[in-house]
């Protein structure tokens, strides 16, 4: 396989695709990424691809757009050189947000990203925790959508599951919150909320019985943490035991940290690095699992053949 398989990564989160590829016991490939004086970005692949299975390992993370062009640009140099087959692996595919027209006159970006990177040589596609699963169909190559429930299932079973409940935010994410209840054998509850705007957020009632119990809250992803600290604010409302989240993607942007660090309801958030961030100071919140090991054994099937599906299995 070292020789017929090749793994890229651009400046979006070079740490999980080295430990990628510890994972499939490969170096890293080499490539040169630099700008020029008019900021133009300037990518040179300094290794042979000829017929090679190549992986680029680039989440659509802050800087948004420079990640996205480094990937553009990316896919295109594998292609011109001539590259057996290219798979965009975005562990964290941002865009995917933008899934529908619900205003007037707005780009439903998450298809022009997925066009964008077909066009630029991509040949397949590899992600997780698409926030809205219909994105898949934006795109007219094949992609796998992975999924961090063993993971995050088998960390809280090491915790105990007790009197714990399974909360979803909103309905919207109780199909979500429901897979891991399933898996876990938990009730499931959720929040009916009104987002009023992107930093507000109205929650008006519990649908599922919390009271006394331990909860742990399911999503996709934090982002500045409004739906997730409402929702902590909530249940604590209903003398609850102990609140945890759990999120595949921790963006945190602005001061969402922060937010969180001063909750005190909230005992723990659990997220895993498909998004990089700087170390957490002693004491704090967060604990990162890493999805390194999940996203290589994709690749080593993507690569032979075999079912990606059956990971889950």
């Amino acid at each position: 396989m070292k020789d017929s398989i090749k793994v890229f990564s651009g400046n979006g989160n070079p740490h999980l695709a080295r430990a990628i590829c510890d994972y499939l016991d490969l170096p890293l490939g080499q490539v040169t990424i630099s700008r020029f004086s008019n900021e133009n970005i300037f990518i040179q692949i300094e290794e042979n691809v000829r017929e090679r299975d190549v992986f680029v390992v680039q989440p659509l993370c802050s800087p948004v757009s420079e990640n996205l062009i480094e990937l553009l640009l990316m896919l295109d140099s594998l292609r011109h050189a001539s590259a057996r087959r290219i798979t965009a692996v975005i562990p964290y595919f941002s865009y995917a947000r933008s899934d529908k027209k619900d205003m007037p006159r707005i780009s439903i970006a998450g298809r022009l990203v997925a066009d964008l990177l077909q066009s630029a040589g991509a040949d397949r596609a590899l992600t997780m925790s698409l926030h809205s699963d219909q994105v898949m169909g934006f795109f007219r190559i094949p992609i796998d959508q992975l999924n961090p429930i063993r993971i995050f299932c088998d960390y809280f079973r090491e915790l105990g599951l007790e009197d714990t409940v399974a909360l979803a935010t909103d309905a919207g994410s109780a199909r979500r919150a429901g897979a891991y209840a399933i898996r876990l054998n938990l009730p499931l509850a959720f929040i009916d909320k009104r987002r009023v705007s992107d930093e507000e957020v109205h929650a008006r009632a519990v649908v599922g019985d919390v009271s006394g119990k331990t909860v742990i809250i399911f999503d996709d992803e934090i982002c500045r943490g409004t739906s997730l600290l409402e929702a902590v604010k909530t249940v604590h409302d209903m003398e609850v035991r102990e609140v945890r989240a759990a999120a595949t993607h921790g963006v945190f942007a602005n001061d969402a940290l922060e937010r969180i660090e001063a909750l005190d309801p909230l005992k723990q958030v659990i997220v895993t690095d498909t998004v990089p961030r700087q170390p957490t100071k002693e004491g704090s919140k967060i604990r990162t699992l890493s999805v390194a090991g999940l996203f290589g054994e994709a690749i080593k099937r993507i690569h032979t053949g075999e079912s990606v599906s059956g990971l889950f299995e």
